[in-house]
This record gives C-alpha cells, sequence and structure tokens, in this order.
C-alpha cells in the first residue's frame, strides 16, 4: 500500500490560507479520483477540494475551522500500489492557476514564514503568515496586533482587517498612549480641535418572541465589505432612463432560434454587458482604481456581475476581457458563471481581478437602485427592470404618443477620481448604446 499526501492547493494569486469549514469524507471512506473530500473558505470564494487519486482517506491532518497555509498537506490519502515506505508522497489537488500567480503565493508564504518574528499566535489569537507579513513591514506591535478586532472565522485577523486598521492608525489613541486627563480641567482650550467621535452601531433591544439569527462568514464578509466601501468611497450616482424597445423586439424574435443553434438562453444581461463594456472602451477613466494618491488605470476590461446566491448572499463573478468578446461568447460567459454560482461551484479565480461592476436589480422588480462601490473599483452600474410606458415618438410627420419600453440605469461612482461629467456622460454613453441597438441584427 502507498501514501499520499493531500496538499492545500494554490487558489489564486494573493490567496495564502484557507479554513477547513467540512469535511465530506470521513476516515477510512472509499475516495474516487476527483471526488470532493473537503469545502475550504478563503477571503474571497468557498470551494471544494478534490482528490487527485483513488484509495481510501486515511488520516485527517486538521479539523473543521482549522487555518491551512496554501502548500500544507491536510490529509493523508492510502492507495493501492507497490510502494510500501511510511512516509507519504505529497500531492496536490488539480487547480486551474498560472505559474507566475503559484510563484508569487509560494514565495509570500515562504517569506512570511521566514522571516517575520511575530508569533503565529499570541493571546489566543492566530496569525496568518500574510497578516505578520504586513504587520511587520508597517511596524505594527504585538499590543496594536492584538487590539485589533478580527472579522475571520473564531475572531481571526484577516487582510482586510490589518488594512482598515492601518488606514485608521494614529486617528484614535491606543489603549497604551491613552492618557488620564487631568481632573481640575473644567473647559476645553478654545484653540483646541474637537475631538473625533467615534460611531458605534445603536444598541439593539431584544424583545420577547424576537428571533436571532447568526450571520454566516459569507454575510460577515459583505457587511464588513459594504461598510468599508461607504467609508472609502465619497458616493454619488446619477440616473438615465434609457429606451430598450429594440432590444426587447429583437431579442423575443431571436431567444428561440439562438438556444437552438447555440445551445444557450439569451438574456438581456449579456447585452447590457455588450453596451457597458463598448462604453468603458470610450471612457477608460471609468475602468480604474485608487491607490493612495495615484490612479490605476486598468489595461483590460473585466467587468462583474453581481449574482443572488440561493442562501440570499451575494457573489460577484468576473468576466474577463469582456470587450473582446462577442455577444455569443458574452452570453456563454454569462450563463456558465451564474450557473456555477448558484451551484456553489465557482473557483476563486472566477471572482477575481474585476474592473467594473454591473448588478441587475430589474430581476426583484426595481427599477432603480443606488449600488455600492465593489472596491477597489470606482464605480458600479444598477440595472433596472424593463416596463412599457407611453413616449413621445418623433417622425418626419410629427410627434406621436406610443408605447415604448424603458429602463432606468443607475451609476454609483468614487467621487475622489469620478466627477460629476465623466461619470454622467459614462452611464448616457451606455444608454446611447442601448437606445441605437440594431433591430436587424443577426445571430
Amino acid at each position: 500500500m502507498a501514501q499520499v499526501e493531500l496538499i492545500m492547493p494554490k487558489m489564486g494569486e494573493s490567496v495564502a490560507e484557507a479554513t477547513i469549514i467540512k469535511w465530506l469524507k470521513e476516515v477510512g471512506e472509499t475516495i474516487e479520483l476527483e471526488e470532493s473530500i473537503l469545502e475550504i473558505a478563503t477571503d474571497k470564494v468557498d470551494s471544494e477540494v478534490p482528490s487527485p487519486t483513488e484509495g481510501i482517506l486515511k488520516e485527517k491532518l486538521f479539523n473543521e475551522d482549522d487555518v491551512v497555509q496554501v502548500g500544507q498537506a491536510i490529509a493523508i490519502i492510502e492507495t493501492e500500489g507497490a510502494g510500501t515506505s511510511d512516509t507519504p508522497t505529497p500531492v496536490s489537488a488539480p487547480v486551474d492557476e498560472k505559474p507566475e500567480a503559484a510563484a508569487q503565493v509560494e514565495k509570500m508564504v515562504a517569506s512570511a514564514q521566514d522571516q517575520i518574528d511575530i508569533p503565529k499566535s499570541a493571546n489566543g489569537k492566530f496569525y496568518s503568515p500574510l497578516v505578520r507579513s504586513i504587520a511587520k513591514e508597517e511596524n505594527i506591535s504585538i499590543s496594536e496586533l492584538e487590539s485589533i478586532n478580527g472579522s475571520g472565522s473564531e475572531g481571526r485577523v484577516t487582510k482586510n482587517d490589518i488594512l482598515s486598521f492601518i488606514k485608521t492608525r494614529g486617528t484614535v489613541a491606543s489603549p497604551a498612549a491613552k492618557v488620564e486627563a487631568p481632573a481640575a480641567k473644567t473647559a476645553a482650550s478654545p484653540t483646541s480641535a474637537p475631538a473625533k467621535q467615534e460611531h458605534k452601531p445603536a444598541p439593539v433591544s431584544i424583545g420577547q418572541g424576537d428571533e436571532i439569527i447568526e450571520m454566516d462568514r459569507m454575510r460577515k464578509m459583505i457587511a464588513d465589505h459594504m461598510v468599508m466601501s461607504k467609508h472609502t468611497s465619497p458616493h454619488v450616482t446619477s440616473f438615465v432612463e434609457a429606451d430598450v424597445t429594440n432590444i426587447v423586439n429583437w431579442r423575443n424574435k431571436v431567444k428561440n432560434e439562438f438556444l437552438k443553434k447555440e445551445g444557450e438562453k439569451l438574456t438581456f444581461t449579456p447585452i447590457f454587458i455588450e453596451a457597458v463594456a463598448k462604453a468603458i472602451r470610450d471612457f477608460p477613466l471609468i475602468n480604474v482604481a485608487v491607490d493612495g494618491n495615484n490612479i490605476v488605470k486598468r489595461a483590460n476590461i473585466n467587468i462583474g456581475m453581481a449574482a443572488a446566491l440561493p442562501t440570499g448572499n451575494l457573489i460577484v463573478p468576473v468576466i474577463k476581457n469582456a470587450d473582446q468578446l462577442n455577444l455569443l461568447g458574452v452570453t456563454k460567459q454569462v450563463n456558465d458563471l451564474a450557473t456555477r454560482a448558484r451551484a456553489n461551484a465557482l473557483k476563486p479565480d472566477d471572482i477575481q481581478g474585476g474592473t467594473y461592476t454591473v448588478t441587475n436589480v430589474g430581476t426583484f422588480g426595481n427599477v432603480m437602485g443606488t449600488p455600492i462601490i465593489n472596491q477597489p473599483q470606482v464605480a458600479i452600474l444598477a440595472l433596472g427592470s424593463i416596463n412599457k410606458k407611453p413616449a413621445v415618438i418623433e417622425t418626419a410627420d410629427g410627434d406621436f404618443i406610443g408605447i415604448r419600453h424603458k429602463m432606468f440605469l443607475s451609476h454609483s461612482y468614487d467621487h475622489r477620481v469620478v466627477d460629476g461629467a465623466l461619470g454622467g456622460q459614462f452611464v448616457r454613453r451606455v444608454a446611447d448604446y442601448l437606445e441605437q441597438f440594431d433591430p436587424n441584427r443577426s445571430i
């Protein structure tokens, strides 16, 4: 019998660790090739780890809720083979990963493990190599690190937690730096600056019969990300109403033939994403990120599409290089990502690299919305529901009242780098592309 180590796989750029959330196999159970053995969670997505071989699960090296570094062995599988050595052979689960990204993750983990003198755990808390690396680079002391309220599993400090702490570091006095005010002082100095108020959530009273529902891990991450986005970016929203009658009529005419010919359902989403990609090419300064005092202009147009999960949570898979795809290509990407999102089968790379986001609030019958920016992007577009409305139609013979299909586009943007002119012109250009859609377009 031979023994094989199941290795925590590389899961994308900047992902150095994962939390085991559920074992799907028990010790002694038979495992098929590529059968899922356990579920893991990173700061970006939940996924399953498949077996790289057939065999029997001999030993679990970690328990549920344990944090495991990329490259570590997480289980031992006993296989049929000629080998008799008791030393297991390490085998990684199959993953899709670019070599350069893998090398970067390995270098990050090795550097964190070998060079950082901050302990892995202190005061009962676990600190990952990535968190310890950031702490060392920013000269964050142990006492400061222990003061950070972690949002991860069991209060673990995540990358976002420590980066948020760095942004506000120095604006709020640490516990060690607090000095008791003199008792005799009765009035503030007229020249002293007013103290900054710390915004705390209002206390919640629990009434009889109220039900307390604990947030799951993904809901906590979404909550933290949304609060961080509102604190980071001054949000402004511009609205445009677009006439999409040509699109509605064209889709109704070709959707059955499209399904028969291409094997794909044609929804409105890929048509809208196609128009957004064209508008981004016209206004590339919408496709940026803010890095301190620098603006990072993205080379690729990667459009995220917000998708609601059966649990009620939200995830944003990304269509890479959307401007280089034709309508069929975008449709295939949209349908594939949406299907795998609902089945909880997205890979970490599927939700990384987005440069602009679209959310379809019209799916729920909403006519418009004011979406929150998906950091570190600087803008997001909400697509409202399509409704029939009476409208003025201009013709050579005069104006007439007719029934048209209309929808609202709601564009939220970061006023630090996107002013009203750019934000408004961009959403107007998206509407223009939708209104100018060719009703005689071939599929």
